[in-house]
Formats: C-alpha cells, sequence, structure tokens
C-alpha cells in the first residue's frame, strides 16, 4: 500500500509543481542585438588596431562581409578627410601617407 500511495504523493507533487510553474510570468530570453554595418566596421577596423583577433571575429560575424567591406571603406574615407582638413592636405596625400607611399 505505501508503493501506491507514495507514487499517488509524487504525481499531485508534480501537478502542483506544473500548475505552479504555469502561472509564473515566463522567463523571456535576452533578444539577441543586432549590429549595424558601421558599428561592425569601427569594431573591426579598432579591434584589428590593436591586434584584437577575438574581436576581429566576433565583429566580423555581425553583419555580411559585403557589408563589412563597404563599411570599412566608408570609415577609411572619412578618417582620411577628417585627417586631411586637420593637416590641411588633401585626402590624396594623406592617404599616401598612411601607407607610406611616395608623394604622387
Amino acid at each position: 500500500m505505501t508503493g501506491m500511495f507514495g507514487r499517488l504523493r509524487e504525481i499531485w507533487r508534480r501537478k502542483a509543481a506544473d500548475e505552479a510553474k504555469a502561472q509564473r510570468p515566463a522567463k523571456r530570453r535576452p533578444e539577441k542585438r543586432t549590429h549595424n554595418l558601421f558599428e561592425a566596421a569601427a569594431a573591426y577596423v579598432s579591434a584589428c588596431a590593436e591586434d584584437d583577433q577575438e574581436q576581429i571575429d566576433e565583429a566580423a560575424a555581425w553583419v555580411s562581409p559585403e557589408a563589412l567591406s563597404f563599411g570599412v571603406n566608408e570609415l577609411a574615407c572619412r578618417a582620411v578627410i577628417a585627417l586631411a582638413r586637420e593637416r590641411d592636405e588633401s585626402p590624396r596625400t594623406v592617404a599616401r601617407t598612411l601607407l607610406g607611399l611616395p608623394a604622387a
């Protein structure tokens, strides 16, 4: 007899636990944050500058390779323009200097 009552008690305990669980609000997983291509490009380029392979890989996974390429290109253009204005030089001169090329 004890075995039967023990099984009934276990069934009742599980049922009560299931009902209590059903009444609790469902836990929501935090939504995965999406990154735009400019965030990805900024993270990727800064990680490259710091030689941080883990961050490079993470940033590269945020967007498609094409989008990352576009973002890196846009970042490079903006950086060269900003440096050219700061140095009062042409963007071509600044770009060549940054790459260690002789003046054209």
